[in-house]
């Protein structure tokens, strides 16, 4: 009697998981069958909210449904993710996050979700590089002008950014950590505000993702002194990278991924990364990136996890050592 009890046990259960894996294999093939909706941590009009909808625009293709473009700024992403972590997870509720969203931790003195575990990572979507910028009358022809001011009299020289804890703020952190240098941070509502500053002679430098600057260096008033990549950009092939400047080893990007909810399907998450790297390849997504100066990427999930914990790996004793707290 056990031993017969004993299998129609495991006969249920080897019944219950065939179930359970063709329910979402079933979901994965119908999905999408309703809009998705795409949380983007920004206001519209910025480089973000600009790559979630031409994204969109591709995605409509695929899916035969347009996905819902929901912007919720706020708190560096704070407001948006914890959106995100609090829907359910069936797909229908993404977000498209920047470099800054697993270092909040360290910025904000308690988030309302944990920054690995109430997420699915999904796929990181492109990259960019950082420009230090002075204005085309600025004595600094390079980055090793200002390096060496720098050294001579610290403290004596300023860069902009676009709010604490920014990708610019951080990028400025890291080279005055890896350079050993002392510069001030001068925080600005937004990196055109800081633009403006730097055209009108107000401060000597700013740092900026190409897309908020590139427009204003060729043929504009303003000078790239370098770029942040490891690699030069190919949006402005001629300017040196911050590492052939100097500082051996440097390397900052802003990047753009896409995040679900904890516990998601497998089968859901793969269509998605699978279904966004298809996306990748649209002639208006690339003309798109190109215009900001960004590369596409498409990781798989687990490449864009690793890559995530990287990051703060890295930027944690930055972050640190340069005190950068939410205002």
């Amino acid at each position: 009697m056990l031993r017969l009890s004993l299998s129609r046990t495991i006969g249920h259960l080897a019944v219950g998981t065939a179930l359970l894996l063709g329910a979402a294999n079933a979901q994965a093939e119908t999905f999408p069958n309703k809009p998705v909706h795409i949380l983007v941590p920004y206001a519209a009009g910025g480089a973000v909210d600009v790559l979630a909808r031409t994204l969109g625009q591709s995605l409509a293709k695929i899916w035969g449904q347009q996905p819902v473009i929901d912007n919720r700024p706020g708190a560096g992403g704070v407001i948006a993710s914890q959106a995100l972590a609090t829907s359910t997870p069936d797909g229908y509720t993404l977000i498209l996050v920047a470099s800054g969203h697993p270092l909040n931790q360290f910025i904000y003195p308690s988030l309302p979700y944990d920054t690995f575990k109430d997420f699915t990572a999904i796929t990181e979507i492109a990259s960019s590089p950082l420009a230090i910028v002075a204005s085309k009358t600025s004595p600094y022809a390079n980055l090793g002008d200002v390096l060496a001011a720098a050294r001579k009299e610290p403290d004596s020289l300023s860069y902009g950014m676009s709010g604490n804890g920014t990708s610019a703020h951080l990028a400025g952190e890291l080279l005055k950590y890896m350079a050993g240098v002392k510069i001030v941070a001068v925080p600005y509502k937004g990196g055109s505000p800081a633009l403006t500053a730097v055209i009108a002679g107000d401060i000597p430098l700013s740092l900026n993702p190409l897309a908020e600057a590139v427009g204003q260096i060729e043929g504009g008033p303003l000078r790239a002194l370098a770029v942040t990549s490891a690699q030069r950009s190919p949006a402005l092939p001629d300017v040196p990278t911050v590492a052939e400047s100097g500082v051996p080893g440097y390397d900052v990007s802003v990047w753009w991924g896409f995040l679900g909810p904890a516990h998601m399907a497998p089968d859901v998450v793969a269509k998605l990364q699978n279904d966004l790297k298809a996306a990748l390849q649209d002639q208006n997504v690339l003309t798109t990136l190109g215009k900001i100066g960004a590369t596409p990427v498409g990781t798989t999930a687990s490449e864009f996890d690793a890559f995530m914990h990287a990051e703060v790996a890295k930027w944690e004793p930055v972050l640190k050592a340069a005190n950068i707290r939410a205002q």
